[in-house]
């Protein structure tokens, strides 16, 4: 039986489509981003709920560590203002990745700041494939990889294969802990972008990390979609705001 627009089954690539446009106004990677379709949210009846993916036992997470923004720098990455440490990272940046964090609870930050935005499909496959394949971890990851490489080939229409689609529009405003440890950590990231009629449009989404392999890296959302991990924000009261160039 055909299924229509609104009938679309969570695991179909459509739903998984679905996903990637509403992450257009959530951040990072990879989360995460106002890049896309900023007003998609608009077209949904309810705000999808934040899904939750647990990856060490609750009692092992403090509720809200401190993240101090001393020498926190910002730096244009296509559009989007990144938050930088020399102590907490990346340490690496070439190529346009970004590797190399610092096991505190800056570095889990600043992991889930850069992979959920260097995960998205606007600048291209060079960055959000390895960014995807290296840095995204779970049972979801692979699932991920192949909606973000299927948004990207609807996406850059008559563009070469391969090419960015464009610089992006976003700010980056604030987070709020869901928990940390030096083995797990969970952080809301709002961002905000462009809307219809010059309104600016937030969103949340959940973003879940994982120390592996001597980094931190990012558990793939459930069945590869960021949809269930976002939902627009009103605003950002409640969350602690970025400081500087993220606000």
């Amino acid at each position: 039986m055909n299924r229509s627009k609104n009938q679309q089954r969570p695991g179909s690539l459509a739903w998984q489509r679905r996903g990637w446009i509403i992450t257009t106004v959530v951040i990072a990677a990879g989360a995460l981003i106002g890049l896309v379709m900023p007003v998609a949210f608009r077209t949904e009846p309810t705000s999808p709920p934040i899904t939750v993916r647990t990856t060490v036992h609750a009692g092992q997470l403090a509720s809200a560590p401190q993240v101090p923004f001393t020498g926190m720098m910002w730096r244009d990455y296509h559009g989007v203002l990144l938050p930088y440490s020399a102590d907490d990272g990346p340490r690496d940046t070439a190529n346009d990745l970004a590797t190399g964090f610092a096991r505190t609870p800056r570095g889990a930050l600043l992991a889930a700041v850069h992979i959920v935005v260097r995960a998205n499909v606007r600048w291209g496959p060079k960055v959000f494939e390895p960014t995807i394949e290296d840095q995204v971890i779970g049972p979801d990851a692979e699932a991920l990889l192949a909606a973000a490489r299927e948004a990207y080939e609807e996406l850059r229409g008559d563009r070469p294969d391969g090419e960015a689609l464009g610089r992006g529009y976003v700010v980056l405003e604030g987070f709020r802990w869901q928990g940390y440890s030096p083995a797990a950590a969970s952080v809301d990231l709002v961002s905000a972008g462009p809307g219809d009629s010059d309104v600016t449009v937030r969103a949340v989404t959940r973003v879940q990390v994982q120390w592996q392999g001597g980094d931190w890296r990012v558990v793939g959302p459930p069945g590869g979609t960021w949809a269930g991990s976002a939902a627009p924000v009103d605003s950002t009261d409640g969350y602690v705001r970025f400081p500087g160039g993220g606000a």
